[in-house]
């Protein structure tokens, strides 16, 4: 019997294998930060395992506590529709959590950070560069407003600028940013992707990056974003054990 929660990462899925290999690449190491953790893995779609076979396996094994959480960097239709639809679907005898998701968090901008200058870029040049905050688009407005928080607040962190921008389902583009940048007089100009995996958007993303001096990895695996999920887990898991022992 497990003395902790059980920790279930759902991820969406995708038919593009880079991206679940990404995520296991993520949750490997998540469980090298945590050795004593359970960590299990689980797609909405496209992938194996499936989250409601994970909760079932968990089940027969007679796991009863379980922090679900969402992969994903804002809380658009996934985290607050498709996900809470699974997890109620979930056997009865499991107690199931579902973790807040991982943005925005400042260690997710560290991890922005690392990816751009693994991408070549110098921490002499941050306030020379502007820089685009590529995602993925949403057309949940909270999701919006949260890029445009972010980019907003990494403006102030030393950027010559920080501009959004969005693969899908709003505006600007990836391409139309880099120009405004340009435009603004920044001498360089870098597209950071604020995704977690690569995949259909992301490589939209990277197409609309062509102008651009420097264009960063996804962030993956970064050893910040698997903090963030530890984070993530911690303040699912602790309010219930603090009522344990009060």
């Amino acid at each position: 019997m497990y003395d902790k929660p059980v920790l279930l990462v759902i991820a969406h899925g995708s038919r593009d294998p880079r991206h679940a290999a990404t995520v296991h690449a993520l949750v490997r190491r998540v469980r090298s930060l945590r050795p004593g953790l359970r960590v299990e893995t689980g797609f909405l779609d496209f992938n194996v395992p499936s989250v409601h076979g994970v909760l079932e396996s968990l089940a027969e094994e007679g796991v009863r506590d379980v922090v679900a959480l969402p992969l994903l960097l804002t809380r658009a239709f996934h985290a607050k529709a498709d996900i809470p639809a699974v997890l109620r679907d979930a056997p009865p005898q499991l107690r199931i959590r579902q973790a807040e998701v991982l943005g925005p968090s400042p260690l997710l901008l560290r991890a922005l950070e690392r990816r751009l200058h693994e991408a070549g870029l110098r921490p002499a040049d941050k306030s020379s560069t502007g820089v685009v905050l590529a995602s993925a688009g949403s057309s949940d407005p909270e999701a919006i407003a949260v890029i445009a928080d972010i980019a907003r607040e990494w403006r102030h962190t030393g950027w010559c600028a920080v501009r959004p921008a969005f693969a899908s389902a709003s505006l600007p583009r990836t391409e139309d940013a880099v120009r405004e940048l340009r435009a603004l007089g920044c001498e360089r100009v870098a597209v950071a992707p604020y995704v977690l995996a690569p995949g259909f958007l992301p490589d939209r993303i990277a197409r609309g990056a062509t102008e651009a001096d420097v264009l960063a990895d996804v962030l993956g695996p970064a050893p910040e974003v698997a903090r963030v999920l530890l984070e993530r887990y911690d303040g699912a898991r602790l309010p219930r054990l603090a009522a344990i022992g009060a």
